[in-house]
C-alpha cells in the first residue's frame, strides 16, 4: 500500500494562487523620486531641441513653422501683455461657468432618470440621437441666438459637456449593487437615505470620470468657439494674431493653450484623488 505524501493531499493551486506567488517571487524595483518629472522633462526637451531644428535645416519654411527660440520669445512677451491675462480670464471663465452648468444639470437629471427605470427607457432614444450631434455644428444656432458674445460660446461647452458627464452619472446610477440596496432596504432606509449611502458612494467614481472628460471637452470647445464665432478668449486672440500675420504669436498663443489643458488636467486629476481616497483604485496609485 502506497504511502500518502504531504504533496499528494495538497489541493491544486488555482490561477489566482499561481499569479500571486509569481508577483511575491517578482523582486521589487525601487522607484527613483521625481523620475516620472525628469523623463517628462526630458521629453520636452527633446521636442523643443526638435522643433527648432527642423525649420531652420530648411526642412520646413519658418515662415510658416517659426523656431522654438522664436515662439517662446514670442509667448515670454505675451506675458507681460495685459491683454493676454484679459483673454486667459475670458477663457477660463467660459469653461469654469459652461462646465458648472453642464455639472448640475447633468448630475440632477443623471441621478433622476437612472432611478427611475420607466423614465429611463422612455428617455434612451432621445439621448442616442441628440448624443452624437458634433457641438461645432450647432455654431451657426448659438450665432443666432446670442450673437458673438460668450453665451454663444457658452451655449457650446456646456453642450459638449453634458453628455458627458450625464452618461457616466447614468451608468453610475444604473451600476448600483442590487445586493448592497436590497440590504439597505431590509434595514428600512428611505429612498432618500439610500441615495446617500448606497447610490451616490457607487456613482461617484463615474461622476468624477464624466467631470475628468467634460472639463477636458469643455476648454476645447471654449477655444474653438472663441475662434470660430469670435467671442472673447484666447481662441479670438489666435484668430486676430493669424489674420495681422503675427505666425510666432500665433504659435505662442497655441502653446499657451497646451499649457491650460495641462493645469486643467492636473487640477481635476488632484481633485479625484481627494474625492476618491477611499476608493480602490486611487489606493492603488498612491500605494504604486
Amino acid at each position: 500500500m502506497n504511502m500518502m505524501t504531504a504533496d499528494s493531499v495538497r489541493p491544486a493551486r488555482t490561477p489566482t494562487d499561481q499569479r500571486r506567488l509569481a508577483g511575491a517571487r517578482r523582486p521589487v524595483r525601487a522607484r527613483v523620486p521625481g523620475a516620472g518629472a525628469l523623463l517628462g522633462a526630458g521629453g520636452a526637451a527633446a521636442s523643443l531641441l526638435i522643433w527648432e531644428i527642423v525649420p531652420r535645416s530648411g526642412v520646413v519654411s519658418p515662415k510658416y513653422l517659426p523656431p522654438a527660440s522664436e515662439v517662446l520669445a514670442a509667448f515670454v512677451e505675451r506675458l507681460a501683455l495685459q491683454s493676454f491675462w484679459t483673454a486667459v480670464g475670458d477663457t477660463l471663465i467660459t469653461w469654469a461657468l459652461g462646465l458648472a452648468i453642464a455639472f448640475a444639470a447633468a448630475v440632477v437629471l443623471g441621478f433622476l432618470v437612472g432611478s427611475v427605470p420607466l423614465l429611463r427607457t422612455f428617455t434612451s432614444s432621445t439621448v442616442e440621437f441628440l448624443r452624437p450631434i458634433p457641438s461645432v455644428a450647432l455654431i451657426p444656432l448659438a450665432v443666432l441666438i446670442y450673437g458673438t458674445g460668450m453665451q454663444a460660446t457658452l451655449l457650446l461647452v456646456v453642450y459638449a459637456a453634458f453628455w458627458q458627464i450625464y452618461i457616466q452619472v447614468l451608468y453610475g446610477v444604473v451600476d448600483v449593487d442590487p445586493v448592497a440596496e436590497q440590504t439597505a432596504r431590509s434595514y428600512g432606509l428611505g429612498r432618500w437615505s439610500r441615495a446617500r449611502h448606497v447610490t451616490w458612494p457607487s456613482a461617484l467614481p463615474y461622476l468624477i470620470t464624466g467631470v475628468r472628460l467634460g472639463a477636458a471637452v469643455a476648454l476645447i470647445l471654449t477655444i474653438t468657439g472663441q475662434l470660430t464665432i469670435g467671442s472673447p478668449g484666447l481662441g479670438q486672440s489666435i484668430d486676430v494674431a493669424r489674420s495681422s500675420g503675427a505666425v510666432a504669436s500665433v504659435y505662442a498663443l497655441i502653446l499657451a493653450t497646451g499649457i491650460l489643458g495641462v493645469t486643467v488636467n492636473v487640477g481635476v486629476r488632484a481633485v479625484e484623488r481627494r474625492v476618491l481616497r477611499w476608493h480602490t483604485s486611487v489606493r492603488g496609485e498612491n500605494t504604486a
